[in-house]
């Protein structure tokens, strides 16, 4: 993303995309986790047994990042792209952020 190299775990069955990173209590520096969501639709994220604080990437059709948001560890409150997307990444929060990567940015390398 940009000019950073990201080490993603990859959640694309039922199993990882229900668990992604729940019950973790650390996240390496520069990695994350990739959900494989499906069809272009709005898939929600909470946080609820996610011991960690994260940031999320919605990622539209085209691989662009649609939207960033910062997320609370344990919390139900609802995370959710303002429009479609296929893909999201979660990274250590404030990752985003420290890395100047804004809305719009491509994502290259991402399996489709």
């Amino acid at each position: 993303i940009g000019t950073h190299a990201v080490r993603a775990e990859l959640a694309d069955t039922p199993q990882t995309l229900r668990e992604g990173l729940m019950h973790r209590e650390t996240l390496p520096a520069n990695s994350g986790m990739l959900f494989k969501l499906g069809p272009p639709d709005i898939y929600c994220f909470w946080m609820k047994n996610t011991l960690i604080p994260l940031s999320i990437a919605f990622i539209d059709d085209q691989g662009r990042i649609a939207d960033i948001q910062d997320m609370q560890p344990r919390s139900l409150e609802p995370h959710c792209p303002p429009a479609p997307v296929t893909m999201a990444l979660e990274m250590n929060r404030g990752w985003f952020t420290r890395a100047r990567i804004r809305v719009g940015e491509p994502v290259l390398g991402i399996p489709r």
